[in-house]
């Protein structure tokens, strides 16, 4: 089965998704700086969840690249990432408009907890219908990134009943820590000639 009507599909949810975070922004009720201030959170909230939904289309992008087959597994692995990626608006919003209070942004840490499992598990199934020889298989190497993720998502989620600033800043550093470019598929991917 071929890989275009799932990568169409998966960007147009994604960018729906976007769409959606960025509608939650509201216009401030005034002309003056201080009318932006109560919006600061919903703001910053929305920049984090923006850097992720990228993050997130720039791997998946990268994935599919080098993906030869798509099996019905596969197809139902990505629908359950989108569907937690879906969940970012929710739970962008939830967590700007409270201020980054515990709850909101512990839920916040559980989707980004849960989209990071669905993406893995993704991945492994991809690589389990590419084959252990794949380029793929290759290039993904360690997965250390892939591994220290989902552990420090959930130290966040615990952290945010602490510090909420101690769960934003290790949501930040998981970004940072995906927005360093990884060209090891890029690489793979044009050595094979895909």
């Amino acid at each position: 089965m071929g890989k275009n009507r799932l990568e169409a599909f998966s960007d147009g949810v994604l960018a729906i998704i976007i769409t959606i975070m960025v509608l939650e922004l509201k216009v401030p009720h005034g002309e003056h700086s201080e009318d932006l201030m109560p919006l600061v959170p919903t703001f910053l909230s929305y920049v984090l969840s923006f850097i992720y939904v990228g993050i997130y289309w720039n791997n998946h992008h990268n994935l599919l690249h080098a993906t030869h087959r798509v099996s019905g597994g596969i197809l139902w692995a990505n629908l359950h990432l989108l569907f937690w990626l879906s969940l970012f608006p929710f739970a962008t919003g939830w967590m700007g408009e409270n201020h980054f209070a515990p709850l909101p942004t512990a839920v916040y840490g559980g989707v980004l907890l849960m989209a990071a499992i669905a993406y893995w598990m993704l991945q492994q199934l991809i690589v389990a219908t590419e084959g252990e020889q794949s380029a793929l298989r290759h290039a993904l190497g360690a997965d250390w990134k892939g591994k220290v993720s989902p552990l420090l998502y959930g130290l966040s989620i615990i952290a945010s009943f602490w510090s909420h600033w101690m769960a934003q800043g290790i949501y930040v550093l998981v970004a940072l820590l995906w927005l360093v470019p990884d060209r090891r598929l890029e690489r793979a991917v044009r050595q094979e000639g895909v």
